[in-house]
């Protein structure tokens, strides 16, 4: 019996309906050209300043989502410091804030770069820099093995969990991440960049390659291609916000999606959406820079 979305059996062709997303993504498309818009009539400064912030913000709440707190004043200082600006006197970060800033700034900044095995096994070692997931020791830089049992999102105390899901055994890893990284790697129509990076997100952490950090590691890809989309590195909304504001029904739509066919329609943009998590800029866009709705 078929439980999980990768045991079925023309897994991994997702399938969507495309008029029910026409007209959400063509919303998308449109509000990330006002704010690009906006943003490129404040100046180098400010766009820096929004990237900063826009990155710091990133980082917390992706981290959150998986119940670590990060220090904002060392998170910023961190990115700061790796982007080269002047922020005044910097708050000395912490290797677990630097790894994480490492892997974001990777993922943002060379955008452009393929994805490939060796800089996803580069990002888990920079989220992981002492080869452990809080108390526990786990497998860095590689993929899992299952030594221990199969990998799978549990909830509840001992005894008393109950199991959300399960990811494709260990085995299946190397076939799985290859046929991933070829579709991901693939040039296609730039207009689908918004759509692959829903698609994107989803694949990846079905498979949850790891033995942790996939959570973080789906999101930063995302946020690699919404980067692609706009051929730009500076970033100046969250995705992770975002989610972090939505987490219940982030998880709700991720459950019924790994558990369902490989029509994935419900899954990618629901709604018209306002881009999530704007930059809360101290000094509004010109007059002469707005777009008509």
């Amino acid at each position: 019996m078929v439980t999980y979305i990768h045991e079925v059996a023309a897994w991994p062709e997702f399938r969507w309906n495309e008029q029910r997303l026409a007209e959400k993504l063509y919303s998308v498309h449109h509000r990330q050209g006002r704010l690009i818009g906006r943003m490129e009539a404040l100046g180098f400064k400010l766009r820096a300043e929004a990237t900063l912030e826009t990155l710091t913000v990133d980082v917390i709440n992706s981290s959150e989502i998986e119940g670590e707190v990060l220090d904002k004043n060392q998170v910023r200082s961190s990115i700061a410091r790796r982007l080269g600006m002047d922020t005044g006197a910097l708050t000395p970060a912490d290797r677990n804030v630097d790894g994480v800033v490492e892997m974001m700034l990777d993922a943002t900044q060379k955008f452009a770069e393929p994805l490939t095995v060796e800089r996803l096994f580069d990002w888990h070692a920079a989220l992981f820099p002492t080869g452990r997931s809080g108390m526990k020791k786990i497998k860095v830089g590689a993929w899992r093995d299952d030594k221990t049992g199969p990998m799978q999102v549990v909830s509840g105390p001992i005894g008393r969990d109950r199991v959300h899901y399960q990811a494709p055994a260990a085995d299946r890893l190397n076939t799985e991440m290859k046929a991933f990284l070829e579709w991901f790697n693939k040039a296609g129509d730039p207009a689908a960049l918004v759509l692959k990076a829903g698609v994107a997100h989803l694949w990846f952490v079905t498979i949850h390659p790891f033995d942790d950090g996939n959570g973080r590691i789906a999101r930063a890809i995302a946020d690699l291609t919404l980067a692609r989309s706009e051929k730009s590195a500076q970033r100046f909304y969250s995705m992770s916000a975002q989610i972090r504001e939505e987490r219940n029904a982030y998880y709700d739509i991720l459950k019924t999606t790994q558990k369902g066919d490989l029509d994935i329609t419900p899954w990618l943009p629901r709604r018209p959406p306002e881009l999530p998590h704007l930059w809360p800029l101290q000094i509004p866009p010109p007059p002469e820079c707005e777009v008509a709705a």
